[in-house]
């Protein structure tokens, strides 16, 4: 099934670069996310379909929270 993509630090979102429906690619960056003046990309796992997002720009997120649904290319055919 899908897979929610999980934030890897407590960080803002500084910038949302999919949008739901999108088809990305495995490594495409996703979102990145603003720590200590510090940039974190966060990339597809996979490649697949943005299913949903669950955070916008500007957001504060915590370490292991969803991101975003995406589900895998091979079931999204």
């Amino acid at each position: 099934g899908c897979s929610a993509v999980r934030s890897p630090i407590t960080a803002n979102v500084w910038n949302v670069a999919v949008a739901p429906g999108q088809r990305v690619e495995a490594g495409q960056t996703l979102m990145v996310l603003e720590a200590m003046k510090m940039e974190v990309a966060v990339a597809a796992p996979t490649a697949g379909k943005i299913e949903e997002l669950r955070c916008r720009e500007g957001a504060f997120v915590t370490a292991g929270q969803s991101l975003l649904v995406l589900r895998p290319e091979r079931e999204a055919a």
